[in-house]
């Protein structure tokens, strides 16, 4: 009886290793990324809305980053990802995000021809999936 089973449970492990068709070559896991992605959108009192340029992101970064941190927080690197319209899309590295985050939201702005802007972080992640296409994401539960 017992050299029944062992045939039966021999010829069941047999038909399981050939029905598996795939094989697992390699697995990794990002646990710490190197850097992290913001996406900032310009913010200003006029009517118009004001387009941005790479210069301009630049420049009102690296002024809100030395009004915060001072020297320390212009030797930040910052990578322009993207500019489009009043929104920009940066790169900045993974540690230094909240010093960034907290340097841009304390910023007060800036004046230029009587109108006042800042910009504003509509959001930030160490995965840049994760900030791309979020368009309207804001009226999803207003509207």
């Amino acid at each position: 009886m017992t050299e029944e089973a062992d045939i039966s449970m021999t010829g069941t492990q047999n038909a399981a290793a050939k029905v598996k068709k795939s094989h697992e070559l390699a697995a990794i896991s990002i646990k710490a990324p190197r850097y992290s992605y913001a996406h900032l959108e310009l913010f200003n009192a006029s009517a118009d809305p004001g387009v941005l340029d790479a210069l301009q992101v630049r420049s009102k970064c690296t002024s809100a980053l030395k009004q915060f941190l001072g020297a320390t927080g212009m030797g930040i690197p910052l990578d322009i990802l993207k500019v489009d319209g009043k929104d920009c899309w940066l790169r900045v590295p993974r540690d230094d995000l909240g010093a960034f985050a907290a340097a841009i939201t304390a910023w007060q702005g800036s004046y230029q021809d009587g109108v006042h802007s800042s910009l504003r972080i509509r959001g930030c992640s160490d995965w840049l999936g994760a900030l791309v296409g979020r368009d309207g994401e804001d009226e999803l539960w207003t509207g």
